[in-house]
This record gives C-alpha cells, structure tokens and sequence, in this order.
C-alpha cells in the first residue's frame, strides 16, 4: 500500500491519479498517482522497468493512457502530442540528447519560437536570447558554433537551456547529470534551484542518490509499475529507499555486488596487448594489457579519453600509431568486422545510437550480432533462436520477459541488458563495456556488475568505463587512469583506494 507525504499549502500544480498504460502482453503502470508542487524538487525513483519513464511520457504526451486523470493547475488536461504539453507549460529534457547536432547551438535554443521580423526569423534577437540563457547557465558557448561539433556534456546542458528558455511551470529533467561531470552538475543544480525559487515545479529523475538526497524537497518510489510512496526527502532514510525501490533487503544488493578478484598468472601472454595505441587529437599513444579473466577498469574524468580508447580497442576508430596483439598474435583492428572475427564484443556508450534498433524487438536486437557474423543468407533456426532467446532473457533478468516486446518500450536498463545478451550470444573472449551502468537503477546496476564479475571468473576478458569510481574500484582486478586523453597511471585494483585514484587524477600521475 503506498503512502503519502504531508501535504503542503499550495495546490499541486500536477496531479496525476490512477494512471493505466498497457502495451501488448504487458502493463507498464497500474493506477499510478503523482503531484508536483510549485516551488519543489520532486524526485521520481525505481528501478529500470519501475515505469518511471512510461509515467513521464504520459505527462508530457508521448503516450496515450488507457485510464485515469491528468490535471494542470487543477483542470484536467488530455494531451495528444508533447507540444500540447509544452503550450501547457511542460517542458522535457530527456536522458538522451534529443537535439538537431547540425544546427548551431542559437537554432537549437530557439527552435520552434523563434523571435521573428518582417515575417522573417530575427537572427540577431535569436542569438541575444541565446545568449542570455547561456550566461544564466554559466555555459561559456559560442551561439552560432554547431550544436555536434560539442561534446555530449556541452550539448545536454544546450538542451537544459532550451527548456529553461520555454518559461515552463514545470521542468521535467529525465537523467540530466548522467554526462555531466561534478562541476556542471553543480551549475545545474544552481540552475534548477534558482527555477525552484521562482516557483517552479521540477521533476527530477537520476539514479544518482548523492544528487536526489542533494536537490529534491520530495520524492515518489515507484516499483513493477505501481506507486510504492511519496515522502519528504529529508524523512527518508536511504536504507528504506533502495529497500522501496527493489523490493528486498539491502543485503542482498551487498552480496550482489561485491565479488573476489580474479587473479592471472604473473607470465600470462594478455588476451590483448597494445603498445603506443593512439589517435592523433584523440587519445595519446597508450599501452594496455588485458589478461584472461580478468577486469581492466579505465578511470577518469568525463573527457579523459576512456571512450576514445575503448573504440581504437574495438576497431570502431581507426588508430594512427601502435600495435596490438591478441593472444600473442599480432592484429590490426581496422574495424569493428576484424575486431569481432578475433572475438572482441562492445557495448558502446551511445546504447541509443550505436545500440538499440527501436522498431525491432527485443528478439531481434538479441540476435543481431550473431546473425550479422553467420551472415544474412544462413538465417538462424526459427528454434534455435527462440531458445537462446528465452536463455538471456532468463540469465539476464530482462524486464518485461516477452521477446515479442518492442525494444523501444523497454526501459533504459532493460536495454541495456539487450545489448548485452546481443554480445554474449557471440561468445566473445574480450568485452568491451562502455558505461554499461550508465543512467540505470541500482539493482540492475548490481546485476550487471555481478554479471561482469561472473564472466571474468568463467575466463572472459573484460574492459570496463565508467564514470563512477567507486563502481569501477569494486569490481577491476587493474585499473589504467586517465586524464587530459593520456594514461598517468595503471595500478592493482586490490589495494587502490578512492581517494588514491582521485589524487592520481587530481595529481596527473606525478604522485604515483
């Protein structure tokens, strides 16, 4: 039975009650209730599947709901498309960039309201706005410079400033942190509450606790697409979240996460080694070697050329100076082709980009990889994969368990565990995992990093980025730090630290 936070003064300025959304075979959300109060932070939380996103888009009219109510400052409202919600006052930053990468930053501001005369779009008026809501971001950006020539972090706080232009009542922010390194974080958070002070209602999803516990007056847990509870933030132990949010005892999670390093003969050959491996603008010449059963963390600042080494790993970027040898032989990954045939598997960053195919199932993108490497003209056996298939499905805990399921309908974790499933099904010997954790709950968070721990364990390879130190400190074997596109150190993840490798960081390597 869910519970409820006291009620403040003022009316919600959004009360939604008993919202219904059904898709073939599966029900999203179940009478789910939500109210945003003027002037509040409202965290919405769960784990991936929870319906948290399903819930948002019912907000802002992207899905139709099967029943219940939405009102705006007490009238009820029906949105048939996302610019009803907005001329309502609704504005949306979603977790992944969603903006024109070949228009300048100034088109994208104002896209759809620009300042016109004469009938014509007032170039100078648009760029004096834009650049006003630049400087109240703090955001030193060039208006006419090209919104894709940016990288990822410049282009979601270009697509904050978009919506904080719009003047909204209410400003939904679906994972804006997930790029952001902790300086613009907190300039967002300056940001948002300075919208807060004005009396604006935001809704705020992050699977960073630090930052919900941070920003938010309020919360709302949701669970398998029901409301759990609404509290004050301030009232709410964290142990009682995760505990709301999953559905079992912390311990659990503990016990999910926290594996025994996988130890390889000091005179192993590494299942792969690069020497001088670099790329002109890039990353700088680097060596790395990647042993059988073990985790290789790549740490570093948002910037540091993780990314960019993890792609000349997988052929995906072509190198312009170094070596690489697999298993002693040595190989040239001039793509991603070659790469695969030595079997080297990776899970980008971009999962909406270079990941998910939307309009396919889930079925489908499981059995993309291992298809494309038989060939197009050896079709797998309608049998043969159903049962890998349902295997995954199975091993993966991939919510909602119907492979008939457009991908697209999934939640960004779920997915997530489709692009993984896609890779192991190659069987590959060598995985590369890019943020593979990046903007998902907590507990599938432990379950892919279990996941990981019990690959490595089984022999494979793997290399694994991400942005949370602490995630990569618990589970690598070895850890290369990065930072300013150049390694400053490679250390034993045994005995490294938090604070050793942030002063690594800090320090360039000049203390290691």
């Amino acid at each position: 039975m869910s519970t409820a936070a006291p009620r403040p003064a003022a009316a919600p300025v959004v009360e939604m009650s008993g919202i219904t959304i059904e898709f073939p075979g599966v029900r999203a959300l179940d009478g789910v209730g939500l109210r945003l109060f003027p002037g509040e932070v409202h965290a919405l939380m769960g784990e991936n599947g929870a319906g948290k996103s399903t819930l948002i888009k019912a907000l802002t009219g992207v899905y139709r709901y099967d029943s219940g109510t939405v009102t705006v400052d007490g009238v009820e409202q029906q949105f048939a498309t996302p610019a009803d919600a907005q001329a309502a006052g609704i504005s949306t930053v979603y977790q992944e960039v969603n903006l024109c990468p070949n228009l300048t930053v100034t088109e994208n501001v104002v896209l759809g309201r620009e300042p016109r005369k004469r009938g014509s779009i007032d170039r100078r008026a648009s760029r004096e706005r834009t650049r006003r809501v630049l400087a109240e971001l703090n955001l030193d950006l060039d208006p006419g410079s090209i919104l894709g020539r940016h990288p990822i972090a410049l282009q979601q706080l270009v697509a904050i400033a978009r919506a904080v232009d719009t003047d909204a009542k209410v400003l939904v922010l679906d994972e804006p942190t997930s790029s952001l390194d902790a300086g613009e974080v907190a300039e967002l958070f300056r940001v948002v509450r300075t919208l807060r002070d004005r009396g604006v209602a935001i809704l705020f999803v992050s699977h960073f606790l630090d930052q919900v516990y941070e920003i938010s007056d309020r919360m709302t847990v949701l669970r398998n697409g029901r409301l759990v509870a609404e509290h004050r933030t301030a009232e709410l132990p964290r142990l009682q979240l995760v505990q709301e949010m999953i559905g079992r005892e912390l311990s659990t999670l503990e016990h999910l996460e926290r594996e025994p390093a996988h130890e390889a003969p000091a005179d192993a050959v590494p299942r792969l080694r690069a020497r001088g491996l670099g790329r002109t603008g890039a990353i700088a010449p680097t060596d790395l070697d990647v042993h059988a059963g073990r985790v290789t963390g790549l740490a570093g600042l948002l910037g540091s050329g993780r990314t960019e080494l993890t792609r000349l790993l997988f052929g995906a970027d072509r190198a312009s100076s170094g070596t690489v040898e697999v298993d002693g032989r040595p190989v040239k990954l001039r793509t991603p082709r070659t790469a695969i045939a030595e079997g080297i598997a990776f899970c980008s960053e971009d999962r909406k980009g270079e990941g998910v195919v939307g309009d396919l199932t889930v079925r489908d993108n499981v059995l993309l990889a291992l298809q494309a490497r038989r060939g197009w003209l050896r079709r797998i056996p309608t049998k043969q994969g159903d049962e890998l298939v349902a295997k995954y499905i199975k091993a993966l805990d991939i919510r909602p368990a119907h492979p008939d399921a457009l991908i697209r309908n999934l939640s960004g974790g779920n997915q997530q565990k489709v692009l993984l499933a896609r890779w192991l099904l190659t069987e590959p010997r060598l995985l590369l995992l890019d943020e593979p954790t990046r903007g998902i709950d907590i507990g599938a968070k432990a379950q892919i990093q279990a996941l990981v721990s019990q690959l490595a364990s089984e022999g494979m390879s793997v290399v694994f980025v991400s942005a949370e130190l602490e995630e990569v400190l618990r589970i690598s074997d070895r850890i290369t730090v990065l930072r300013d596109h150049r390694t400053v150190a490679d250390v034993d993840g045994s005995t490294a630290t938090l604070d050793s490798v942030v002063d690594l960081i800090a320090s360039g390597g000049d203390r290691a």
